[in-house]
């Protein structure tokens, strides 16, 4: 499904080049749910901005199903995003004026989805997260929680192939994160979906089917993750 190959990302801090990725290699099958951990600055921010091309790599290929995503000009880029990838990030980056239903359903409106379906989508994921009494509230009246869930209803509004996870607990306490990972993993378990997720908490690995470790840019392991 995934295919990353060589992935380098090179940083200049004045005279000094600063090696974020440095030659990445895997491959990630669909309906896996892979955790990719590793010390602070081993890189796993930065290869999951580059899977989600949220940014471009200094080398190396990505393709996923079959598309050479680095090879997609502005505009392709922009729609292979709202079709195929899913983002969740560290602060939920929830629209503050609109309510948790408007903010679900917004990316389905981007991709030209009609208003009444892309709300019955909507509503139907707001449901799925536990928040159907919450549609009208708008992210402060929510609890981080609540707004990480409408964050993640949100990423899959359109039935991407991939859903891509930031550190998704990092400002949350734990009753909130672990309510937030066992979504995932009904989500990954019932809907089949590919999850890849980035989390520097040992917890979390007992919901991982596999763990990619990092270390220095590079994959230090690769396997069966064991919680």
């Amino acid at each position: 499904m995934i295919r990353v190959e060589g992935l380098r990302k090179s940083y200049r801090m004045g005279e000094v080049e600063v090696r974020a990725l440095d030659g990445v290699t895997l491959e990630v099958r669909e309906g896996e749910f892979i955790g990719v951990t590793g010390p602070s600055g081993s890189g796993k921010s930065t290869l999951l901005h580059l899977i989600g091309l949220l940014d471009e790599p200094s080398g190396g290929s990505i393709s996923i199903q079959g598309i050479d995503a680095l090879a997609l000009l502005d505009d392709e880029r922009t729609r292979f995003r709202l079709t195929r990838i899913g983002y969740i990030f560290q602060d939920y980056a929830l629209v503050p004026d609109l309510t948790a239903l408007e903010n679900v359903v917004l990316p389905a409106l981007e991709l030209g989805v009609s208003e009444r379906q892309g709300i019955s989508r909507a509503t139907d994921l707001l449901g799925r997260v536990g928040l159907a009494e919450r549609v009208d509230h708008l992210p402060a009246e929510l609890s981080g929680g609540e707004q990480q869930r409408i964050a993640i209803a949100r990423a899959l509004v359109n039935s991407p192939a991939l859903l891509l996870a930031d550190e998704p607990t990092a400002n949350l306490d734990s009753q909130a994160s672990t309510m937030v990972l066992e979504l995932f993993a009904s989500i990954n378990r019932e809907l089949g979906q590919t999850v890849l997720m980035v989390s520097h908490e040992e917890i979390h690995r007992q919901y991982f089917g596999r763990e990619i470790r990092l270390r220095d840019g590079r994959v230090a392991t690769d396997g069966i993750a064991s919680g």
